[in-house]
C-alpha cells in the first residue's frame, strides 16, 4: 500500500476561534513562529506525503499562498543580506506539492473529504484536520500510515478523553487486538454522555481507502445536517475493514482558547533564547498560593 496524498480540509469558517478569525483563516492563526497549517503540512512531509490537496473555498487562498514564493520578500531579505530568514521561508514554499480543490458550499467534514475524489483517484490518502495538531517522538499520521500499510486496511486516530467530554467527538467501540490497536466494530458520532460505548475520542488524523468516497456518496446527512465522515466510517466497521490506533504524543485542539495559548507557550518554551524571559514573565502574571 503506497500513500502519498493527503488531504487537509480548511474551507470552514472557524467560528470557534472568533473574532481572531473574523478575516483571518483559522489556519493561520500562528503557534510561535509558524501558522497552524504549516505545523500540519510538516507532520506529512515527515512522514513521506508528499502531495498535499488543500480542500479550500474562495476566501482563504491566503493559505495556498503561504506555500508559495514571495519574490518581493525573498528580494528585500536577500538585499539585507538575512539568509537564514530567506532560506526559512524558501523552504516553505518548496516542501510539498501543494493542490488545490474548492468545496463551495460547507457540508461537514465527509463532504469536504469528498470534494477530493477526483484528486485522489483510486489510491490510499490520509486525512489531517488542521485543529488537531500532534507532537511527539514520531509524526502523528506516521503512526496511522504504519500500520495501514501493514494491515492494508483503513486507520483512524483516537485518543482518551474524560467521560464529561465524550459528547464532544466521534466515539468508537472497538477491540484491541494488538497494543495500541484496535478493530472498530462501530462508531458514534457526538453520543450522549451515559451512551458512549467508549472513551475513544476520533481525533483529526485519518488514513483511509478509496472505498470511502462510495459510502460518502450514498450515506444521508447526518448530525447538523452535514456528510459525516463518522457515518461513513461506520460503514467500513460493519464491513469489518476498520482499525483505530491510540496516537501517541501530545496533542494540542488548536481551536479550544486554552490549548491554543498553551500550544503557543509549549513551543516558546523549546526556544533557548526566549525561554528564560518568557518562563520569568509567567511567573509574574501568575498567582501566588
Amino acid at each position: 500500500m503506497n500513500i502519498t496524498k493527503v488531504v487537509i480540509p480548511v474551507a470552514g469558517w472557524g467560528t470557534r476561534s472568533l473574532p481572531a478569525t473574523k478575516n483571518i483563516p483559522k489556519e493561520m492563526l500562528p503557534i510561535y513562529k509558524k501558522p497552524i497549517v504549516q505545523y500540519v503540512v510538516e507532520e506529512a512531509i515527515q512522514t513521506g506525503l508528499t502531495d498535499v490537496i488543500f480542500v479550500n473555498n474562495q476566501n482563504k487562498t491566503i493559505i495556498e499562498d503561504h506555500f508559495d514564493y514571495n519574490l518581493v520578500l525573498e528580494q528585500l531579505l536577500e538585499r539585507k543580506g538575512k539568509k537564514e530568514l530567506l532560506k526559512e521561508i524558501r523552504d516553505v514554499a518548496e516542501m510539498a506539492n501543494i493542490i488545490s480543490v474548492r468545496q463551495k458550499v460547507q457540508l461537514g467534514l465527509g463532504h469536504a473529504v469528498l470534494c477530493a475524489r477526483e484528486v485522489v483517484k483510486d489510491e490510499p490518502f490520509a486525512v489531517m484536520v488542521g485543529d488537531d495538531l500532534m507532537f511527539g517522538m514520531e509524526p502523528g499520521i506516521k503512526q496511522l500510515v504504519d500500520v495501514a500499510k501493514s494491515e492494508r486496511m483503513a486507520v483512524i486516530g483516537v485518543v482518551e478523553v474524560p467521560q464529561e467530554k465524550v459528547d464532544r467527538y466521534g466515539i468508537i467501540n472497538g477491540d484491541e487486538f494488538a497494543p495500541g490497536v484496535f478493530r472498530v466494530r462501530s462508531v458514534v458520532e457526538k453520543p450522549a454522555i451515559k451512551d458512549a460505548p467508549s472513551r475513544m475520542a476520533i481525533v483529526g488524523r485519518y488514513v483511509l481507502i478509496p472505498e470511502i468516497f462510495d459510502h460518502l456518496t450514498s450515506i444521508a446527512p447526518g448530525v447538523g445536517g452535514e456528510i459525516q465522515l463518522t457515518d461513513a466510517l461506520q460503514c467500513l466497521a460493519a464491513e469489518n475493514r476498520l482499525l483505530a490506533v491510540r496516537m501517541r504524543g501530545r496533542r494540542f485542539d488548536a481551536g479550544d482558547w486554552a490549548e491554543y495559548l498553551t500550544a503557543n507557550i509549549y513551543f516558546a518554551l523549546q526556544d533557548e533564547e526566549l525561554r528564560d524571559d518568557l518562563v520569568r514573565n509567567l511567573l509574574e502574571l501568575l498567582p501566588c498560593k
